[in-house]
C-alpha cells in the first residue's frame, strides 16, 4: 500500500503571511495540531500546535490579555513555521511513512510531488487506520493465530492448498518475522469450529481463532 493511498488530499493550509491569531483561531475551531504552509501551491514550512505555543506569551507573564492579543496579532507566521519540513513521496510505501514518524518522533508527513506541490498530507490516525485494514478487523469471517515454530520452505503454500480444498478464502495474511513463529490470517469462513479442525486435521497448530 502506497503513501497516497491513505492520505488525506482535501488539507486546510495557511499562508507564510497569516498571523498567529488567526492560525490559532483555525486550531481551536478546527480541532487541528498542524497545518502546512503554503506559498503558491509550494510546501514552505509546518507550523505545529507547539511550534505556537512556544511562541506565544506565557500564562506567567505580566502581559494583559490586550497586550498579548496585539502581540500575537503582529506576529507572522513565517516568523515560527519550521522551515526544513520532513515530508514523503505519494509513491513511497505506508510502512516507509510509519517508520520515518516513529524515527522522528512526529505526527505528520506533508506528502509532495518531486517540484514540493503539496498534494495532500499522511498523519498517524492515517497510519493506524491503515494497520486496522491490513487486519482486517472490521470484516466479516473468522481470524487464526498459527504456531509456525517448525516453520519450512512451502509451509505457506501447504496453508493455502487446505484453504482452497475447503474452498474457503484467505482474504488477510500476516506475519512480521521468522523469528515470532506466528502467522496471523483471515478467512471468509464465519464457522470459526470448522475452520479450527480443518487446520488441526492438517496438522497445523492452531493458538487461537476468533
Amino acid at each position: 500500500m502506497l503513501v497516497k493511498n491513505k492520505m488525506t488530499t482535501e488539507v486546510i493550509t495557511i499562508r507564510p503571511d497569516q498571523t498567529i491569531s488567526e492560525v490559532l483561531d483555525l486550531m481551536e475551531n478546527n480541532e487541528f495540531h498542524r497545518l502546512p504552509v503554503v506559498e503558491n501551491g509550494k510546501l514552505v514550512g509546518l507550523v505545529t500546535q507547539g511550534v505556537v505555543a512556544s511562541n506565544s506569551p506565557s500564562h506567567l507573564t505580566t502581559l494583559s490579555i490586550h497586550e498579548m492579543n496585539y502581540l500575537l496579532s503582529k506576529t507572522k507566521v513565517k516568523d515560527i513555521m519550521i522551515k526544513k519540513v520532513v515530508t514523503i513521496s505519494p509513491d513511497a510505501l505506508i510502512e516507509e511513512a510509519a517508520d520515518t514518524m516513529e524515527v522522528k518522533d512526529i505526527g505528520c508527513l506533508p506528502v509532495i510531488a518531486k517540484d514540493n506541490t503539496l498534494l495532500g498530507i499522511i498523519t498517524t490516525g492515517d497510519i493506524l487506520k491503515a494497520f486496522v485494514e491490513f487486519f482486517g478487523y472490521h470484516e466479516q469471517g473468522t481470524r487464526i493465530v498459527l504456531d509456525v515454530r517448525e516453520n519450512k520452505v512451502g509451509i505457506i503454500s501447504a496453508l493455502a492448498q487446505v484453504f482452497t480444498d475447503a474452498n474457503i478464502n484467505i482474504s488477510h495474511f500476516l506475519t512480521s518475522s521468522i523469528s515470532t513463529n506466528e502467522f496471523i490470517l483471515r478467512c471468509d469462513e464465519t464457522d470459526k469450529k470448522k475452520v479450527e479442525k480443518l487446520l488441526e486435521s492438517h496438522g497445523f497448530k492452531v493458538v487461537s481463532v476468533l
